[in-house]
């Protein structure tokens, strides 16, 4: 279908190109990919992958918008209906070079296979809903009903996050948080 193509670019690559073109259009947390790879030929595309070049595999949002449509929405319990605004993410990389899928294909996936209805996460990956409706509607999956919460913070207003070994609803328990107070934390009351 065409709707994926590999990307080359290092970071570094992808940086010094934004510098040079003197700043790049912006998404929620970053600089846009700028397509650096989107245009090469076949004969390039080839070419590089036979000499064993590492690539990441990146959604050509264009062609992918073309075929499923711009009528993507969502329901958020928190904001209501929402229509996918996935040029706020551009040309998201599905298959990256050091494992074989992204966050983004991945959850879309597990969450059909599942039969999961319901997602609630924090707000950081209300943005990822974009992508992800789109990915939705090209593989055929089911769309779930979202809410996306306030993020948990500890007392200094960081957010707590496995990455950071932070502290676990677990042990929030033990240390005798009550679920009525560790809901009001999540803005749930």
């Amino acid at each position: 279908r065409g709707l994926l193509y590999p990307c080359f670019c290092t970071r570094k690559d992808i940086l010094r190109e934004i510098e040079a073109a003197g700043g790049a259009p912006h998404g929620p947390e970053a600089a846009l990919y700028p397509g650096l790879c989107r245009n090469l030929s076949e004969v390039e595309r080839q070419s590089r992958m036979a000499s064993g070049e590492a690539f990441a595999m990146r959604l050509d949002l264009g062609r992918a918008l073309a075929e499923a449509g711009n009528d993507l929405t969502w329901i958020d319990q928190q904001r209501g209906l929402q229509h996918a605004q996935p040029e706020r993410l551009g040309d998201v990389v599905l298959v990256r070079k050091d494992i074989g899928c992204s966050y983004h294909l991945a959850v879309v996936i597990d969450d059909a296979l599942q039969g999961v209805t319901k997602i609630t996460r924090g707000e950081d990956l209300f943005e990822a809903t974009h992508i992800q409706r789109v990915l939705q509607k090209l593989l055929g999956l089911p769309t779930a009903e979202y809410e996306h919460h306030r993020l948990i913070c500890d007392n200094d207003g960081r957010r707590l996050a496995k990455r950071d070994e932070a502290e676990t609803i677990r042990s929030l328990r033990q240390r005798g948080v009550s679920p009525r107070e560790l809901r009001a934390r999540l803005g749930f009351q």
